[in-house]
């Protein structure tokens, strides 16, 4: 495990849970009762700030975890900072020796 990892900011992930809806749908949403706690390296990709009223401001960062976690996808959420993201693009997975294996993800701040 990488330095970054190993001494990384925590970070508190939903996995994703397929659930029946009142139409009998099923939807695919973030676990609410089920969080899972991770140290993590936050690398930032691009952000944007709202310069004129009406505009949104863009924060996304690179999330990379441990290879250990699964069950992370589009639908899941976290809990970096004290603020929401959402899961941007599919995980990807980086396969190499035990130390260094990990995710890759790439989390947006809500608004």
């Amino acid at each position: 495990m990488s330095v970054q990892r190993r001494r990384g900011q925590l970070a508190r992930v939903w996995r994703t849970v397929n659930v029946v809806d009142n139409r009998g749908n099923t939807v695919t949403l973030p676990d609410p009762g089920d969080p899972v706690e991770v140290k993590a390296a936050f690398i930032p990709q691009r952000s944007a700030r709202a310069e004129v009223p009406g505009q949104q401001q863009i924060n996304v960062v690179r999330m990379i975890v441990d290879a250990h976690l699964e069950g992370v996808s589009l639908w899941s959420r976290v809990e970096y900072n004290g603020r929401q993201w959402d899961v941007v693009s599919p995980p990807s997975y980086h396969h190499g020796t035990r130390r260094t294996r990990h995710w890759s993800i790439d989390i947006r701040e809500r608004p």
